[in-house]
């Protein structure tokens, strides 16, 4: 059984510890299986590269990595303040994502 993550790809998340504490940011790639995120703009690290056909060049290329999920909290897009999430069952019987501080469902 794969462990649940609280945040999907493409939601938008702050940083709550770390080096990158306090920063905004769009979840690029979700690791359920590691319980990590990519986060856009956060935890930054210098890759060296040999030259290859996608990069011709080489050298030190920077990109983000993986940090851990329970480090960051969704941002409400409606109150757009960092919250935790409720799970809630609508009459259709879709299971949806709700904030827990102005009550709006996230996702449908």
């Amino acid at each position: 059984m794969t462990p649940k993550v609280h945040v999907k790809s493409g939601d938008k998340v702050v940083v709550l510890s770390g080096k990158d504490k306090g920063k905004e940011g769009k979840v690029l790639t979700v690791f359920p299986k590691e319980s990590r995120v990519v986060v856009e703009g956060v935890n930054i690290v210098k890759r060296h590269t040999k030259p290859n056909r996608q990069n011709q060049q080489g050298g030190i290329i920077e990109k983000e990595a993986p940090i851990n999920s329970s480090k960051v909290m969704l941002v409400c897009p409606r109150c757009n303040k960092p919250t935790r999430i409720a799970k809630k069952f609508l009459q259709d019987g879709q299971k949806v994502r709700q904030c827990k501080k102005c009550n709006e469902v996230i996702d449908k």
